[in-house]
């Protein structure tokens, strides 16, 4: 079981073995991650997770790469340029 963390969380996107994708899940969420999204063909997820646990999830076997996400906001087709 994982510890207890108090880092803020943030959200991640993962690539994973597809043909482990099921067992590498579970392992992340006992990692402490919560998946907000999956897409077992194409071998990814995505969900938050506190900040230091991020390496315990780069640590999980099956685990091919942990991105921070990123949230692009662009400002709405009539705003005015600057």
């Amino acid at each position: 079981m994982s510890e207890s963390s108090h880092a803020e969380p943030v959200g991640v996107i993962l690539a994973v073995d597809p043909d482990r994708f099921a067992d590498v899940v579970e392992a992340l969420r006992r990692s402490g991650l919560t998946v907000t999204s999956e897409q077992p063909i194409l071998g990814t997820l995505s969900g938050i997770v506190a900040e230091d646990r991020i390496p315990a999830l780069r640590a999980v076997d099956g685990v091919e790469s942990v991105d921070r996400e990123r949230i692009i906001r662009l400002p709405p087709p009539d705003a005015p340029i600057q």
